[in-house]
C-alpha cells in the first residue's frame, strides 16, 4: 500500500483506500497554492528532478510543488551530465543520494526504471513517467479533477480517446478509475488500442460517436507521433475525421460532460481549439491540480518517512 511505502512508482499497486486518502488530502494544498503561500513540510530537504525525456508540465509542476513545500530543488539536465559519458542509472542515483538528495523524481524512456532505482537507493523515488508503463501523478491529478468537478468517481463512465497504446497516462487512469468504481471506456484506431485491453475491465469502442453519447467524462489523449515506430493509421486527415473531438461531435454528448486532456495538446488533431477552450473543458484546471496533487504526494511520503523513522 502507498501509505506504507517510501516511493510512488505506479497506481497499479495502490488500493481504493490509498487513492481516497490522496483525494481527500489535495484541497488544502490547492488552496495553499492559489493563495501563493508556502508550507514548511520539506524545509531542509532536497528534491532532484532527473528527466531522460523532454517535459514542461510535469517537471515544472514538480519543481513548483516542491518549492511550495520549502524544499531545495535541483534539476538534472541529462544532456549536460555524466550520463552522456556512460554513467549507469544506479551510479547516477547513488551519486545524487550521496550528495544529500531526499527525493528523486525520474522520467525515463524505459518502463520499470523507477523501480530499479527504488530497489537500489534509500531515497524516495517518484515516477514521473516510464516508457509506456505509468505516469502515476498524472493519473492522480486526472482522478482528482474528475472528483472535484463531478463530486464522485463511482458509477461514472470515463472515456479515453486516441493513442491508448503508447499512453502511460491511459494506464494510470485505468488503474485508478476502475479501483474507484468508474467504468472505463476507450476509443481509437484498432492499431492504437492494445490487444486484450478488455481483460483490464475496459470497454472498447471503435466508433467514437457511440462512446461519446454515454460518457460522463472525455479524456482526450495526445497522439504520440514520437513514440510510433511505424504508421499506425493511414493519415492524420483520417484520424481527424474519425477521432477528433469537435463541436459537432460534442453535440452528441451529455450536457454536463467533462472534457480533459493531459497535454501537451495537439490542437487541430485530437481536439479543435473551439472545444479545448470551451467552458466544460478542464485543461487549465488539470495544470493547477497537478501542482496540488504533487504537493500532496511529496507531503504524504515525507510524513510516512518520519513515521517510519520514529
Amino acid at each position: 500500500m502507498f501509505l506504507k511505502f517510501k516511493d510512488l512508482l505506479g497506481l497499479e499497486h495502490l488500493d481504493k483506500k490509498d487513492l481516497q486518502t490522496i483525494l481527500d488530502s489535495v484541497k488544502p494544498f490547492k488552496d495553499l497554492f492559489k493563495k501563493s503561500d508556502k508550507a514548511s513540510t520539506l524545509r531542509g530537504k532536497t528534491v532532484v528532478t532527473l528527466f531522460y525525456e523532454p517535459s514542461t508540465r510535469t517537471r515544472t509542476s514538480f519543481e513548483i510543488a516542491a518549492k511550495r513545500l520549502s524544499a531545495d530543488v535541483v534539476n538534472i539536465t541529462v544532456s549536460n551530465s555524466s550520463i552522456v559519458k556512460g554513467e549507469s542509472l544506479i551510479d547516477t542515483g547513488k551519486t545524487l543520494e550521496a550528495m544529500g538528495a531526499d527525493y528523486i523524481i525520474i522520467r525515463h524512456t524505459l518502463a520499470g526504471t523507477p523501480d530499479i532505482l527504488a530497489k537500489n537507493l534509500n531515497v524516495s523515488i517518484i515516477n514521473a513517467g516510464d516508457g509506456f508503463h505509468e505516469h502515476p501523478t498524472q493519473g492522480l491529478l486526472d482522478l482528482y479533477t474528475i472528483y472535484e468537478r463531478k463530486k464522485r468517481i463511482e458509477g461514472l463512465k470515463v472515456l479515453l480517446v486516441g493513442d491508448v497504446l503508447h499512453s502511460r497516462v491511459a494506464k494510470s487512469n485505468m488503474w485508478a478509475l476502475t479501483k474507484m468504481g468508474a467504468e472505463v471506456l476507450v476509443s481509437g484506431p484498432s492499431t492504437l488500442v492494445p490487444a486484450g485491453i478488455e481483460n483490464l475491465g475496459v470497454k472498447v469502442f471503435y466508433n467514437l460517436d457511440e462512446a461519446v453519447k454515454i460518457a460522463d467524462v472525455l479524456n482526450i489523449l495526445r497522439v504520440q507521433f514520437e513514440r510510433q515506430q511505424e504508421n499506425l493509421f493511414p493519415s492524420i486527415r483520417e484520424y481527424i475525421s474519425l477521432y477528433q473531438l469537435t463541436k459537432e461531435r460534442l453535440t452528441l454528448a451529455k450536457s454536463d460532460v467533462l472534457i480533459m486532456h493531459p497535454g501537451p495538446v495537439n490542437r487541430g488533431i485530437e481536439i479543435t481549439s473551439e472545444v479545448a477552450d470551451a467552458p466544460n473543458t478542464a485543461i487549465n484546471e488539470q495544470i493547477i491540480n497537478g501542482i496540488a496533487v504533487r504537493m500532496t504526494v511529496l507531503c504524504l511520503l515525507e510524513l510516512i518517512k518520519r513515521e517510519n523513522a520514529s
